[in-house]
């Protein structure tokens, strides 16, 4: 009898403690532009305790990007097939045959190594994992100065065609009515500045939670 009960009890210390180590979610979102990337990358070469979340997505690789390193490069039939299959935690069609999604495997695959999971993602998936994961996850929208800045980011990149940046400007036009349905928001205007409230925001956060939901 007191085996079973010494070895109920080391099971329960055990679930505690896998319970603990568990990471939590900071979501770095914003339009396409606005700096979120910069600022994740930075996060990531200053910080062990963080593990990026690969993002699923079906459109071309660009130059320099690493399939299974940037994104999973996918075609939209697998991609769709892993929706059908219920992979993703969220999953949308950002242009027409583009789809991004955040696969449910890799997300808890990096929680439960004890990671604390950085996202750099669309306004959207942001949002619907905030409404998953509640208080364990921080979410942040990184926003230009003015949106004309940002704007002027979009055209200076010069990596689309005219029709493809035409839609990019709206959807970023879009984007930024969002910023209210985040925990925090962070101006990216002057990088260094932005880069130690963001080491900032992250460092709170790890520590001591968030205090509201969303």
């Amino acid at each position: 009898m007191e085996t079973i009960i010494s070895n109920h009890n080391r099971l329960v210390k055990s679930m505690e403690e896998s319970n603990k180590k568990e990471g939590k979610l900071i979501i770095f979102t914003a339009p396409s532009g606005a700096g979120k990337t910069t600022i994740v990358r930075h996060l990531l070469k200053t910080r062990t305790d963080l593990a990026f979340s690969i993002s699923a997505c079906t459109r071309s690789q660009r130059y320099g990007e690493v399939n299974g390193l940037d994104y999973y490069f996918m075609s939209v039939y697998d991609f769709q097939k892993k929706v059908g299959e219920g992979e993703f935690l969220e999953w949308q069609e950002v242009y027409e045959n583009q789809y991004y999604g955040t696969l449910k495997e890799e997300v808890e695959r990096l929680r439960m190594m004890g990671k604390n999971v950085i996202f750099d993602m669309d306004v959207k998936g942001a949002w619907n994992i905030k409404k998953i994961y509640k208080k364990k996850a921080l979410t942040v929208f990184v926003k230009p100065p003015t949106p004309e800045t940002l704007f002027e980011r979009l055209k200076n990149r010069k990596t689309e065609d005219e029709a493809s940046m035409r839609k990019r400007l709206a959807r970023a036009k879009e984007e930024l009515t969002y910023e209210r349905r985040f925990d925090l928001s962070l101006v990216n205007d002057d990088l260094e500045i932005a880069l130690a409230q963001a080491e900032h925001i992250v460092e709170d956060f790890i520590k001591n939670g968030i205090q509201k939901v969303v």
